[in-house]
Protein backbone atom coordinates (compact mmCIF):
# COMPACT_ATOMS: atom_id res chain seq x y z
CA UNK A 1 0.00 0.00 0.00
CA UNK A 2 3.54 2.41 1.18
CA UNK A 3 4.67 4.12 -1.65
CA UNK A 4 7.01 5.57 0.26
CA UNK A 5 10.53 3.95 1.58
CA UNK A 6 10.24 4.32 5.64
CA UNK A 7 13.01 4.31 8.01
CA UNK A 8 12.65 4.02 11.43
CA UNK A 9 9.58 2.38 11.11
CA UNK A 10 8.19 0.80 14.44
CA UNK A 11 6.16 -2.43 12.49
CA UNK A 12 3.87 -0.58 11.40
CA UNK A 13 2.50 -2.89 8.74
CA UNK A 14 -0.79 -5.05 9.38
CA UNK A 15 0.54 -8.47 9.63
CA UNK A 16 -0.47 -10.99 6.93
CA UNK A 17 -0.41 -7.84 4.25
CA UNK A 18 2.68 -8.73 3.17
CA UNK A 19 4.11 -5.10 3.48
CA UNK A 20 1.48 -3.71 1.72
CA UNK A 21 -0.72 -2.66 4.16
CA UNK A 22 -0.02 -0.21 6.87
CA UNK A 23 -0.82 -1.67 10.66
CA UNK A 24 -4.78 -0.10 11.25
CA UNK A 25 -7.38 -0.75 13.51
CA UNK A 26 -9.73 -2.80 11.18
CA UNK A 27 -6.96 -5.40 10.25
CA UNK A 28 -7.14 -4.43 6.57
CA UNK A 29 -4.65 -6.79 4.80
CA UNK A 30 -5.81 -6.35 0.75
CA UNK A 31 -4.60 -3.14 -0.16
CA UNK A 32 -7.32 -2.68 -2.90
CA UNK A 33 -9.87 -2.96 0.17
CA UNK A 34 -7.67 -0.24 1.92
CA UNK A 35 -7.77 1.88 -1.01
CA UNK A 36 -11.40 1.48 -1.00
CA UNK A 37 -12.34 2.20 2.47
CA UNK A 38 -9.61 5.47 2.34
CA UNK A 39 -11.50 6.69 -0.89
CA UNK A 40 -14.96 6.54 0.89
CA UNK A 41 -14.03 8.13 3.57
CA UNK A 42 -12.48 10.60 1.56
CA UNK A 43 -15.31 11.67 0.26
CA UNK A 44 -17.09 11.76 3.62
CA UNK A 45 -14.53 14.10 4.59
CA UNK A 46 -14.83 16.88 1.38
CA UNK A 47 -18.68 16.90 2.26
CA UNK A 48 -17.80 17.52 5.94
CA UNK A 49 -14.95 20.56 5.31
CA UNK A 50 -17.27 21.76 2.33
CA UNK A 51 -20.19 22.10 4.32
CA UNK A 52 -18.18 23.73 7.07
CA UNK A 53 -14.94 26.00 5.82
CA UNK A 54 -16.29 29.75 5.19
CA UNK A 55 -15.14 31.44 2.21
CA UNK A 56 -13.65 33.81 4.33
CA UNK A 57 -11.87 31.09 7.03
CA UNK A 58 -8.00 31.32 7.54
CA UNK A 59 -7.20 27.69 7.58
CA UNK A 60 -4.45 26.44 10.01
CA UNK A 61 -2.41 23.65 10.57
CA UNK A 62 -4.66 23.12 13.55
CA UNK A 63 -7.65 22.36 10.96
CA UNK A 64 -5.29 20.45 8.64
CA UNK A 65 -4.35 18.08 11.38
CA UNK A 66 -8.17 17.85 12.38
CA UNK A 67 -9.50 16.83 8.47
CA UNK A 68 -6.71 14.14 8.46
CA UNK A 69 -8.08 12.93 11.78
CA UNK A 70 -11.28 12.54 10.41
CA UNK A 71 -10.73 11.28 7.58
CA UNK A 72 -8.04 8.60 9.08
CA UNK A 73 -8.89 8.76 12.45
CA UNK A 74 -11.48 5.40 12.27
CA UNK A 75 -8.19 3.52 10.23
CA UNK A 76 -4.93 4.33 12.15
CA UNK A 77 -4.47 4.96 15.53
CA UNK A 78 -1.76 8.09 14.44
CA UNK A 79 -4.30 9.94 12.12
CA UNK A 80 -4.04 13.40 12.86
CA UNK A 81 -0.16 13.51 14.29
CA UNK A 82 2.92 14.16 12.97
CA UNK A 83 4.99 11.95 11.60
CA UNK A 84 7.47 10.46 13.51
CA UNK A 85 9.42 8.04 10.75
CA UNK A 86 11.64 9.40 7.98
CA UNK A 87 9.79 9.22 4.42
CA UNK A 88 11.40 9.57 0.69
CA UNK A 89 9.65 8.74 -2.55
CA UNK A 90 12.34 7.59 -6.03
CA UNK A 91 14.75 8.81 -3.71
CA UNK A 92 13.69 12.25 -2.70
CA UNK A 93 13.82 12.56 1.00
CA UNK A 94 10.71 14.77 2.33
CA UNK A 95 11.50 16.85 5.56
CA UNK A 96 13.18 14.99 8.30
CA UNK A 97 10.69 13.56 11.35
CA UNK A 98 11.79 15.84 13.94
CA UNK A 99 12.31 18.60 11.75
CA UNK A 100 8.59 18.00 10.84
CA UNK A 101 7.02 20.21 14.26
CA UNK A 102 9.10 23.61 13.87
CA UNK A 103 8.21 23.61 9.68
CA UNK A 104 4.67 22.88 10.38
CA UNK A 105 4.61 26.18 12.66
CA UNK A 106 6.85 28.37 10.00
CA UNK A 107 4.34 26.75 7.23
CA UNK A 108 1.44 27.98 9.59
CA UNK A 109 2.95 31.37 10.42
CA UNK A 110 4.48 32.33 7.09
CA UNK A 111 2.15 30.63 4.44
CA UNK A 112 -1.43 29.95 5.81
CA UNK A 113 -1.56 33.14 7.84
CA UNK A 114 -0.54 35.44 4.51
CA UNK A 115 -2.09 33.38 2.40
CA UNK A 116 -5.60 32.18 3.37
CA UNK A 117 -8.02 32.88 2.65
CA UNK A 118 -8.05 33.36 -0.85
CA UNK A 119 -11.35 34.71 -0.66
CA UNK A 120 -11.27 38.56 -3.06
CA UNK A 121 -7.60 37.37 -4.32
CA UNK A 122 -7.14 37.73 -7.97
CA UNK A 123 -6.70 34.72 -10.14
CA UNK A 124 -3.17 34.81 -10.49
CA UNK A 125 -2.82 35.97 -7.10
CA UNK A 126 -4.84 32.92 -5.56
CA UNK A 127 -3.01 30.65 -8.18
CA UNK A 128 -0.11 31.10 -6.56
CA UNK A 129 -0.62 30.99 -3.28
CA UNK A 130 -2.46 27.79 -3.92
CA UNK A 131 1.05 26.91 -5.30
CA UNK A 132 3.17 27.86 -2.82
CA UNK A 133 0.98 26.11 -0.02
CA UNK A 134 0.69 23.22 -1.86
CA UNK A 135 4.82 22.88 -2.72
CA UNK A 136 5.52 23.72 1.02
CA UNK A 137 3.00 21.31 2.56
CA UNK A 138 4.26 18.60 0.32
CA UNK A 139 7.54 19.29 0.96
CA UNK A 140 7.24 18.96 5.07
CA UNK A 141 5.40 15.76 4.59
CA UNK A 142 4.07 15.82 7.65
CA UNK A 143 1.52 12.95 8.38
CA UNK A 144 2.68 8.82 7.90
CA UNK A 145 0.14 8.76 5.11
CA UNK A 146 -2.14 10.75 2.62
CA UNK A 147 -0.24 13.22 2.22
CA UNK A 148 -1.15 14.23 -1.48
CA UNK A 149 -5.18 13.68 -0.79
CA UNK A 150 -4.93 16.36 2.39
CA UNK A 151 -2.73 19.03 -0.29
CA UNK A 152 -5.25 18.69 -2.71
CA UNK A 153 -8.07 18.79 -0.57
CA UNK A 154 -6.52 21.80 0.87
CA UNK A 155 -6.08 23.23 -2.82
CA UNK A 156 -9.67 22.64 -3.43
CA UNK A 157 -10.88 24.52 -0.13
CA UNK A 158 -8.53 27.69 -1.30
CA UNK A 159 -9.68 27.45 -4.78
CA UNK A 160 -13.48 27.55 -3.73
CA UNK A 161 -12.38 30.14 -1.43
CA UNK A 162 -11.11 32.27 -4.10
CA UNK A 163 -14.34 31.55 -6.49
CA UNK A 164 -13.48 29.41 -8.69
CA UNK A 165 -14.87 25.85 -7.41
CA UNK A 166 -12.87 22.28 -7.07
CA UNK A 167 -9.81 21.81 -9.06
CA UNK A 168 -9.23 19.47 -11.72
CA UNK A 169 -6.10 17.55 -11.15
CA UNK A 170 -6.09 15.45 -14.60
CA UNK A 171 -3.57 17.55 -16.03
CA UNK A 172 -1.51 16.71 -12.95
CA UNK A 173 -2.01 12.69 -13.23
CA UNK A 174 -1.29 13.00 -16.69
CA UNK A 175 2.40 14.51 -16.81
CA UNK A 176 3.36 13.13 -13.12
CA UNK A 177 6.67 14.10 -13.93
CA UNK A 178 6.23 17.88 -14.68
CA UNK A 179 4.08 18.03 -11.75
CA UNK A 180 7.03 16.56 -9.64
CA UNK A 181 9.87 18.84 -11.02
CA UNK A 182 7.09 21.53 -9.57
CA UNK A 183 7.44 20.37 -6.50
CA UNK A 184 11.05 20.33 -6.45
CA UNK A 185 11.91 23.55 -7.48
CA UNK A 186 10.26 24.70 -4.38
CA UNK A 187 13.22 23.94 -2.65
CA UNK A 188 14.36 27.39 -4.29
CA UNK A 189 11.48 29.00 -3.85
CA UNK A 190 10.59 29.44 -7.03
CA UNK A 191 6.59 28.84 -6.72
CA UNK A 192 6.37 29.64 -10.82
CA UNK A 193 5.93 25.96 -12.17
CA UNK A 194 3.60 25.03 -9.87
CA UNK A 195 1.29 28.22 -10.17
CA UNK A 196 1.15 27.36 -13.87
CA UNK A 197 0.02 23.58 -12.86
CA UNK A 198 -2.42 25.45 -10.36
CA UNK A 199 -3.62 27.63 -13.11
CA UNK A 200 -4.26 24.64 -15.54
CA UNK A 201 -6.11 22.35 -12.88
CA UNK A 202 -8.43 25.39 -12.52
CA UNK A 203 -9.28 25.87 -16.52
CA UNK A 204 -7.72 28.76 -16.60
Amino acid sequence: MTRYTVDGSEGEFEPGSNGQVLKNKLGITDPALMQEAETELLLDLYTDVFGSVTREQRLTVALIKEWHRKWLGNLFDWAGQERTVNMSKGGFPFAAAAQVPSLLEQFDRKCLLPLTPCFGMERDQAAAAIAEVHVEFILIHPFREGNGRIARLLADVMASQAGWGQLDYTPWEQDREGYVAAIHAGLDCNYGPMTEWVKRASGA
